[in-house]
């Protein structure tokens, strides 16, 4: 299996634009309604994480369900909601269980990790493309 996705052209401050790897994930919610979100592909990123609103559509009750946890990046700590049990995802032919994190706010964008999901795939970025193969 080989997935694909053209890198998205984006407007930047600095740069005039940037090209930035997205790709296309399906997520399954608790209640098993399957939900595509366009992801930034993190190979930065220990595991999958999610603006807040997410949450609530893929049934996921932050309280309830997930562990608080702090995260450090660029913009400094963060509180991440930890859905350990993990959502089922599917990313061209493959179906994995990952955990997945809910940021405490929902100006970010969606960012694809490595934890439990892109380990699976030999990973490329080329000529503004990434491709994903297992």
């Amino acid at each position: 299996m080989k997935a694909t996705f053209k890198f998205q052209k984006l407007a930047s401050e600095l740069f005039g634009y940037v090209y930035r790897p997205y790709a296309d994930v399906i997520f399954y919610g608790k209640n098993g309604k399957a939900r595509k979100i366009t992801m930034l592909v993190d190979t930065g990123a220990d595991y999958t994480l999610l603006p807040r609103r997410e949450a609530a559509l893929l049934s996921v009750d932050l309280n309830q369900d997930c562990k608080i946890h702090t995260t450090y990046g660029v913009g400094g700590p963060k509180t991440v909601y930890l859905y350990l049990q993990g959502l089922q995802v599917e990313l061209g032919e493959v179906k994995a269980k990952v955990p997945v994190g809910f940021l405490d706010e929902n100006d970010i964008p969606p960012l694809l990790g490595r934890h439990q999901f892109m380990e699976l795939f030999k990973t490329c970025f080329d000529k503004h493309v990434v491709s994903f193969e297992n």
